[in-house]
């Protein structure tokens, strides 16, 4: 059993260190998750990583259709570890794929835009259901694919001269208001006892050195 296998990993830790993985996995969450499209800027694609991380969101979804993802690990400051990554590039319209996905996963497909007649961050309702944040490159923003089959289109007011925030500061910013928002909610937004063994389990295995032998010798004793 998975509960057993964790103990065993538990068991090469430290105390500090299993309440650390604790005390951060009862506050992650699948009620938002993040969708990046077609992001190539290392820096900023790494950045969004990070704060994700520091907000308790654990799914990622890259798209690339026409630019890789990179990682730089300097920004990342190890981040995509505790992260749950799923990339979308096996076919000619992964953005479609991903939106597929995500609506069969009862997700909202949410357009993050510059500015316009959509709905305002503050205005935002997140009762109405999980919602799947996507975001665009800097220079084109999101595809007319996303923003067309998008459930809704979300911005952030501003009162300055420039048209926008870059990539990260625009995730940053909404995921800290919806966050707070959600955690202050009686809404479901946290872990089921499931997930919540299935994260820590991949955790425990990126943490233990060598815990691919020892989950491997486990099986085999059983």
């Amino acid at each position: 059993m998975i509960t057993d296998i964790i103990k065993l990993l538990e068991s090469f830790i430290t105390e500090e260190r299993k309440k650390m993985l604790s005390s951060v996995l009862k506050e992650r969450t699948r009620y938002i998750t993040v969708v990046l499209e077609d992001i190539f800027q290392p820096h900023n694609a790494s950045a969004v990583l990070r704060t994700c991380d520091c907000f308790g969101i654990q799914d990622i979804h890259i798209i690339e259709n026409k630019n890789k993802y990179n990682i730089n690990p300097d920004v990342t400051m190890g981040s995509d570890k505790w992260l749950n990554i799923k990339k979308y590039n096996a076919l000619p319209n992964n953005s479609s794929a991903a939106i597929n996905s995500l609506r069969n996963a009862g997700y909202r497909i949410i357009a993050t835009t510059p500015s316009g007649k959509h709905t305002s961050l503050e205005e935002f309702d997140l009762t109405k259901g999980k919602v799947a944040l996507f975001f665009g490159t800097e220079l084109n923003g999101l595809s007319d694919f996303v923003l067309k089959e998008a459930d809704e289109r979300l911005f952030i007011p501003m009162h300055g001269f420039t048209e926008s925030f870059n990539i990260s500061v625009s995730a940053a910013i909404i995921l800290y208001c919806l966050t707070l928002r959600l955690r202050n909610s009686s809404m479901p937004w946290k872990l089921t006892r499931n997930e919540s063994l299935e994260v820590k389990f991949n955790w425990l295995k990126r943490s233990v050195r060598n815990s691919g032998n020892i989950v491997k010798k486990y099986y085999s004793e059983q």
